[in-house]
């Protein structure tokens, strides 16, 4: 059994609920609270600069294609 091959370990797990509650306890994702995992952009759903000045909530990518619909204007 590889270690990157889960389905074993859960098919082994799942006849036995308290190992199985306890392997999900640990192995589950954290809820974030602060930091660069809370911030995603609403479009493309990803964390990497993402602008929520004015409530934007998007990626600078996205921003730079929808500046003019949302309302800016590109100063020269």
């Amino acid at each position: 059994m590889t270690s990157k091959d889960y389905s074993k370990v859960k098919k082994q797990l799942q006849n036995k609920p308290a190992k199985w509650a306890k392997y999900v306890k640990h192995n589950k994702p954290k809820a974030r609270k602060f930091g660069k995992g809370v911030s995603r952009c609403e479009i493309t759903g990803t964390s990497r600069g993402v602008i929520r000045k004015y409530g934007l909530s998007i990626c600078r990518r996205t921003f730079r294609l929808n500046a003019k619909k949302v309302g800016f204007k590109k100063l020269d």
